[in-house]
């Protein structure tokens, strides 16, 4: 309890933050902080996320500090983050989004009401007051609108109960407000897309942050897009599962007949990361070169493997010489080999990949 100017005790207020690791969210819990809040925040996995796999294995992306950028913001501001797994109810979100898609497959709307519609569940049941985001009033075209901001609360279910302190002073005064739970004089009246007074803001209270944009989700990148479509269109159905949009964020895509496709390992780690899959695929790589690991997905026979073997091979290192052993396992075990001739460089259609 604290106690008021008048040393009557009060309840301790508290606060659940949607903490994505961006700048939004990291400021809007740090807001609660200083004004007395008890915070705790929330992380939804839903398996779209970039960074979080891309960093472990990509090489690229291993040169950076910070590999969760959620539990970074957590521990500079001292508060219990549970991160909690929502990969299966997500899916309905995805595939049946009520009000559409941004500019690729983000379910951006929808997405933000499900996520403080589970912050909901979650208040309720740690007895906890309100929800907080880092949403700011027009900063994403779809899902951070003056028109959009209520249908995400009504439809969330947390109504009043959810506070935008970065522009809530242009915004209607919510129940912590009214209630004195929070003083809206402290609150800000940020809008628009440019984030100079967030990182000021950021700069002046000495916390660190791997990026402004929290979030980093795959649905937003038109690449990923493009190969989830594919994905859909040739299974003949909406669907998918972890493992799916696992795979769609690693090597090469590339489809060179309609039944099937090839993943290809672009550098070491995305190979280890590839191996995990071939008791499930067929997969081929060189027998006396270095070279990539490739899986294949769909149905693949004769003329077919050597294709893929030859395409495969053009992204070996010994890809200038006239041909290349392939080794050609099918799961269960049993291996082939294949000398083929690298797939020429200048005769590899770019609508192949994906």
């Amino acid at each position: 309890m604290v106690m008021d100017s008048g040393t009557r005790p009060q309840v301790q207020r508290k606060a659940v933050v949607l903490l994505s690791g961006g700048l939004d969210s990291l400021l809007a819990a740090r807001m609660m902080l200083d004004q007395g809040i008890h915070v705790e925040g929330l992380n939804f996995f839903t398996g779209f996320c970039v960074e979080g796999h891309t960093h472990a294995v990509r090489k690229d992306r291993q040169r950076r500090a910070v590999r969760n950028s959620a539990l970074h913001a957590a521990e500079q501001l001292g508060i219990r983050l549970h991160i909690i797994d929502v990969i299966d109810a997500y899916k309905d979100v995805v595939l049946n989004p009520r009000h559409g898609y941004g500019a690729h497959l983000n379910p951006c709307i929808d997405c933000k009401a499900f996520m403080v519609g589970k912050a909901r569940e979650w208040m309720e049941a740690h007895g906890f007051d309100f929800i907080v985001t880092g949403e700011v009033l027009g900063q994403r075209p779809k899902s951070q609108r003056r028109d959009t901001f209520p249908i995400i609360a009504r439809e969330s279910g947390a109504f009043d109960r959810l506070l935008r302190p970065l522009s809530a002073r242009l915004l209607a005064p919510t129940l912590p407000e009214r209630e004195g739970w929070v003083d809206r004089e402290r609150l800000l009246n940020l809008s628009g897309r440019n984030r100079k007074p967030q990182i000021g803001m950021a700069q002046a209270g000495g916390l660190a942050y791997a990026q402004p944009a929290g979030g980093c989700c795959f649905l937003t990148d038109p690449n990923y897009a493009r190969k989830l479509r594919d994905l859909w269109s040739t299974r003949g159905e909406r669907r998918y599962d972890f493992d799916d949009i696992m795979l769609l964020k690693i090597g090469r895509h590339i489809r060179p007949r309609p039944h099937f496709k090839l993943i290809i390992g672009r550098e070491e780690g995305e190979n280890h990361f590839l191996e995990g899959y071939r008791h499930r695929f067929v997969h081929l790589f060189a027998a006396d070169a270095n070279g990539p690991l490739a899986l294949v997905q769909g149905e693949a026979h004769g003329e077919d493997l050597t294709l893929a073997a030859a395409l495969t091979a053009r992204f070996c290192q010994q890809r200038n010489a006239g041909s290349v052993r392939m080794t050609i396992v099918r799961p269960g075990g049993f291996a082939e080999q294949r000398i083929v001739t690298p797939w020429p460089v200048d005769q590899l259609p770019r609508e192949w990949y994906l």
